[in-house]
């Protein structure tokens, strides 16, 4: 809303503002706009408001009005912001995703606002109207507080911590409030703080060019301060300001020798804020285009004419992040932002070196890895206009202003599903439609293209743009199976390897090149077991078995984090030799060290990634070639570019193949091929060995001849056959409860009301696969319908009313429903 739209507001009475709460509440709250905030209010701002009986909230105002609610209002308590920190069509955004994800704007906020920006209250304590200084029977722990209130009027709870040197603090404030010595105030902490750094300029007696000549005489008698105003005055010519500490490295010289010439006003002291990220100059030209490149970039700029969003079908290492650049450019160089979206972290700190080079500091980065500072500092940028972004999922959220391209890379891609907490989105949807708000060009891009956007493309709601050849005319690797239960010479069957792919790797080591092994587990081993009476130790808060992890010597459920040390013996019947079965990266690395001792090997999975650089350091470790072998989940199939790989392996493609899930398939031909163009990217043919018992099925055949067409048609006719996404819209219904009886009675009432209104569009409720999860009991249920608005909106509106009608059933009122959109 516009200052000139409150105004009309204002002229019409008492002025309210919907306010969105970072809490998941059914719509947004409604407050009185006090007189000496009139005018200063619009969208998008943040305000501090009071919330239940004493906490405080920074809270989104939403919409300005004059229309009285029908309950007492609480007023607004200060403005936080002098400018909005959303922009409209964020809002805009916000409303869309809570109305198509089935979730509330406050849960909208809660995930798209860096936590330095969502205000957190906290208690201040102040000395009370009761107060005076004859106040006598304070022991010593009340004095020490008083004493100190009247020092500086206001303590936190952590200052009286530090006071009192203990923890347990609330006794004694309970006994001062008691005796009306002091009061508590709410009061909102901003946790972000610009960062600040030792700054040296000249002092005020050298602010001409005549007193800085003149200060040589005052330094005349020490050869040390003569060197540092000498060097300051070089080094100042060339940097915007200059840093105390750099001073002192360039010179030599002591933090004394500096003070004293801020004694004598040659220098002084100042704070100067600057920002956390850390910014690059342009590097390098981006290169002349292939003419496969120039094709597939001239057939994206005649989709974009036509309105619409460009797919590129390109092959791995065809040359798909070159045409993004070049359209990146095109975006930048007319002033306006881009937002290019990559599926993992993982990925991003390649492709931004690779970006950097030519774009330099008119892109940065933006991720859950950076500190809450530098995200802060991320969207103060953006939202001036300044910069564009690349990012996972979460740099959606971010304030683009002039937002002219929307780039997704390997859209394919699930980790662009946010499964928990709410929203549930899809991060590809989402950026479609956040490239439709702005009226910027979106592409998307993609080895092999979901089902999903390939029917877009099928049905000219998007335009297909084919890159089918490799950069530089590199052949597509050689793609072989090998039979899982294969034998060496004297028919030896080992569980992980192969013969015919430790020979490989032998050969390809020897050859100086790299190997790739991708094993979609992580850990040592799944199952940890009593051979005696088949009792598998599980998690305590979920129906999943604990896997062992090694190094740690400990056994992690993957699902909560629960973390428990081996038991010693069977809990049931007393068996000392446990077992193990299954295999994960960590057993796979820890094998390879026995067949290929003098291999250098490393594992990339969630546990050796934890760490903010430890992801960056791992691919630079492996990109420099200090590395022979790199064993990893999920990770190493995505767009990562090495030259050095010679061969990829796949472990276990029975894994991938026999997965309870509709998208099994399709999830499978993409992890294979995707892995597969790891192998001779740049002048050599790479290979490919992937593990599996069933050699003859059909996902294997068509990723061995690398048939896109041929897979996607067959999976098209299965899916539409069986009425699955995308030729039916899904709604999953998950109902949570931590009693199995009480979800069961509520799934069972819910299901019948929503079999009324649903009929056979109902499936459920039924137990999932794992029926115990975070210590609650699972029911599910899924509604599959025709893919139009309508009826979109029509299912919709009948779950939220059984929803409703189930949270006021008495006994049921504690069954949580989670509603899931689009379910991956």
């Amino acid at each position: 809303m516009t200052r000139t739209n409150t105004e009309n507001v204002t002229a019409r009475g008492t002025v309210y503002a919907d306010v969105i709460l970072p809490l998941s509440l059914a719509r947004t709250y409604t407050y009185a706009v006090p007189e000496e905030f009139v005018g200063q209010l619009r969208e998008g701002q943040r305000v501090e408001v009071q919330f239940s009986k004493n906490k405080h909230y920074a809270g989104i105002i939403r919409r300005l009005h004059g229309e009285r609610p029908a309950f007492k209002t609480k007023p607004i308590l200060s403005v936080i912001d002098l400018e909005p920190l959303l922009t409209p069509r964020q809002l805009q955004l916000w409303d869309w995703m809570a109305e198509y994800y089935c979730c509330t704007l406050g849960e909208v906020m809660a995930a798209g606002l860096p936590s330095h920006l969502k205000m957190a209250s906290e208690t201040i304590i102040t000395l009370g109207p009761m107060f005076s200084d004859d106040i006598t029977e304070l022991n010593e722990d009340e004095y020490l507080i008083v004493e100190a209130l009247t020092l500086q009027s206001e303590l936190s709870l952590k200052d009286i911590r530090d006071i009192l040197q203990r923890k347990t603090v609330y006794p004694v404030i309970r006994g001062l409030l008691d005796r009306h010595v002091i009061f508590p105030k709410e009061e909102m902490t901003d946790r972000y703080k610009p960062l600040e750094v030792k700054c040296v300029r000249f002092g005020p007696q050298c602010r001409t060019e005549a007193e800085r000549i003149a200060a040589f005489d005052k330094v005349a008698r020490s050869e040390k301060q003569t060197a540092v105003l000498l060097e300051y005055m070089q080094y100042s010519r060339t940097q915007p300001y200059v840093r105390r500490s750099d001073l002192s490295k360039r010179t030599g010289a002591s933090d004394a020798v500096i003070k004293a010439m801020v004694k004598k006003e040659i220098f002084e002291f100042y704070d100067r804020e600057i920002s956390r990220i850390g910014g690059e100059e342009a590097t390098a030209e981006a290169g002349e285009l292939s003419p496969q490149q120039r094709e597939a970039l001239a057939a994206v700029r005649g989709c974009h004419a036509s309105g619409k969003p460009a797919l590129i079908h390109g092959v791995t290492s065809s040359g798909k992040t070159r045409v993004y650049l070049e359209l990146m450019q095109e975006v930048i160089a007319a002033d306006r932002q881009v937002l290019y979206l990559l599926p993992e972290i993982a990925l991003t700190g390649q492709i931004i070196k690779r970006l950097q080079r030519v774009l330099g500091d008119r892109i940065m980065v933006y991720h859950s890895r950076l500190n809450n500072m530098e995200r802060v500092e991320i969207w103060k940028t953006v939202l001036a206009g300044k910069t564009s972004v690349v990012g996972p999922r979460s740099a959606l959220f971010l304030p683009f202003t002039n937002l002219g391209l929307v780039v997704v890379d390997e859209e394919h891609d699930p980790s662009f599903k946010q499964h928990d907490p709410s929203p549930r989105y899809n991060g590809r949807d989402v950026a479609m439609y956040l490239a439709h708000q702005h009226g910027a060009r979106a592409v998307l891009g993609s080895a092999t293209p979901s089902l999903e956007s390939w029917e877009n493309a099928a049905s000219g709601k998007y335009g297909l743009v084919r890159m089918t050849e490799r950069y530089g005319g590199t052949a597509l690797p050689e793609i072989v199976v090998a039979d899982s239960r294969e034998t060496d010479e004297k028919g030896t069957h080992h569980p992980f390897f192969t013969p015919t792919l430790l020979d490989e790797m032998r050969r390809t080591i020897e050859r100086g090149e790299q190997v790739i092994l991708f094993q979609n587990r992580r850990g040592f081993a799944p199952v940890y077991f009593c051979p005696t009476c088949e009792y598998t130790v599980q998690c305590v808060n979920c129906d999943v078995s604990l896997t062992f992890h090694k190094y740690q010597h400990r056994l992690r459920c993957h699902c909560c984090g629960y973390v428990t040390a081996p038991p010693e013996m069977c809990p049931a019947c007393g068996e000392l030799q446990l077992k193990l079965s299954g295999t994960g990266t960590e057993k796979i690395e820890d094998e390879l060290k026995i067949f290929l001792p003098e291999a250098r090997i490393a594992r990339m999975d969630l546990d050796t990634t934890r760490g903010k650089h430890a992801l960056g350091k791992l691919i630079e470790q492996f990109e420099i070639g200090e590395l022979d072998i790199l064993v990893g989940t999920q990770m190493v199939t995505k767009g990562l570019d090495f030259d050095r790989v010679g061969l990829v392996g796949v472990i276990s493609a029975d894994q991938l193949l026999r997965f309870p899930d509709f998208r099994a398939d399709e999830r499978a031909f993409q992890l294979m091929l995707q892995v597969a163009g790891r192998a001779g990217r740049r002048d050599r043919r790479g290979k490919v060995i992937i593990q599996a018992h069933e050699g003859s099925h059909p996902v294997l055949t068509d990723v061995l001849a690398g048939d896109y067409d041929n897979f996607i048609g067959r999976e098209a006719s299965n899916r539409a056959g069986l009425h699955f996404p995308p030729y039916r819209k899904m709604i999953r219904l998950q109902l949570r409860h931590t009693r199995r009886h009480t979800v069961e009675e509520g799934a069972k009432l819910m299901g019948t009301w929503l079999s009324h209104a649903l009929g056979d569009q109902l499936e459920g409720p039924f137990e999932p696969a794992v029926a115990r999860l975070r210590t609650y009991y699972l029911q599910d249920m899924v509604v599959r319908f025709p893919p139009s608005a309508e009826e979109m909106r029509r299912v919709k509106q009948i779950i939220q009313r059984a929803t409703d009608k189930l949270a006021q059933t008495p006994g049921l009122t504690g069954v949580r429903v989670v509603i899931d959109v689009d379910p991956y």
